[in-house]
């Protein structure tokens, strides 16, 4: 007959499960408060709404050119990955990456680069403002 005393769950392995779940919560509850402190000061420091930009960056043929995070088939590579853009310094690397030069860089780059790849595409400045709050909250 098995000795199913041994099969027993020991309470360490109880001690050890619950330790994890509660460490994934907290990786989880984190995750998504940063993702939501990060929306919310592109937002304050764009005034665009980053909902927006997905339609945006698909309508202006964005994703053709640059990887963009989020963004279903924004893996051009012509232009630079738009990844983790708020935490260069340059934008392009023309000017200092704030929040009013990269609305005016995506609206008419070629005033601050005359030789970029990057086309003025008619874009408004509301638009470039989703746009930007949406780069700079992921």
């Amino acid at each position: 007959m098995p000795d199913v005393a041994g099969l027993a769950p020991r309470p360490i392995v109880w001690v050890a499960a619950a330790v994890a779940a509660g460490l994934s919560a907290f990786v989880v509850t984190n995750t998504i408060r940063d993702s939501q402190t990060r929306t919310a000061a592109a937002v304050a420091l764009t005034g665009g709404d980053p909902a927006r930009a997905p339609a945006l960056f698909r309508r202006y043929g964005c994703s053709g050119c640059h990887t963009i995070p989020g963004i279903p088939g924004a893996d051009g590579q012509t232009g630079a990955p738009l990844t983790g853009l708020s935490k260069h310094v340059y934008i392009a690397g023309v000017l200092e990456n704030r929040s009013d030069n990269l609305v005016a860089w995506i609206v008419s780059p070629q005033s601050f680069s005359p030789q970029t790849a990057m086309p003025k595409t008619g874009i408004s400045e509301q638009e470039a403002k989703d746009l930007a709050a949406y780069l700079y909250a992921h």
